[in-house]
């Protein structure tokens, strides 16, 4: 059975969703299982490692901080947008030490910053263990430094090392 059906909600969640993006009838149900198989047989020939929590009560206030900061951030993109040219915008790059080893922390870590307006995630050199990181409003490299140190990824260490 687990080679037929490796990830089964998985495929009941993409079955699920093909149906809320398309019309429900049944045509469009046979072509959303049949899609959702051939994707769950993919991810299965990927051999994905499963991620080990070890904090699993953590996971809601790490959800919580990340929606608080979403909402925080598309208000202060859409202020510094609306504003235009009567204020002095400065984007750029910065590199970020990283204490986090673990990969699904990792990505974890860069789903949350590339979700998050005026931010995103360019590259991660494992080598250095640095994060390569785009701000659309560089102020102070000092806060973004210690918001992604202190606010992400201190939890996503608790949780996943």
């Amino acid at each position: 059975m687990s080679k037929i059906l490796p990830y089964p909600l998985l495929t009941i969640f993409l079955i699920i969703m093909w149906l809320l993006l398309t019309n429900f009838s049944l045509g469009q149900f046979l072509v959303g299982t049949i899609l959702a198989f051939i994707a769950v047989q993919g991810l299965a020939a990927l051999h994905p490692a499963k991620p080990r929590l070890r904090r699993w009560d953590l996971l809601s206030k790490l959800i919580a901080i990340v929606l608080y900061d979403i909402v925080r951030s598309n208000i202060a993109v859409a202020k510094i947008i609306l504003q235009g040219s009567k204020r002095e915008r400065i984007s750029g790059f910065m590199t970020i030490p990283l204490d986090l080893r673990d990969s699904s922390g990792l990505a974890l870590l860069s789903v949350i910053i590339t979700s998050t307006p005026g931010t995103a995630w360019i590259d991660y050199n494992s080598t250095q263990d640095t994060l390569l990181l785009h701000i659309f409003d560089l102020v102070d490299e000092t806060a973004w430094r210690n918001l992604i140190k202190n606010r992400y990824e201190q939890l996503l260490l608790e949780i996943f090392e």
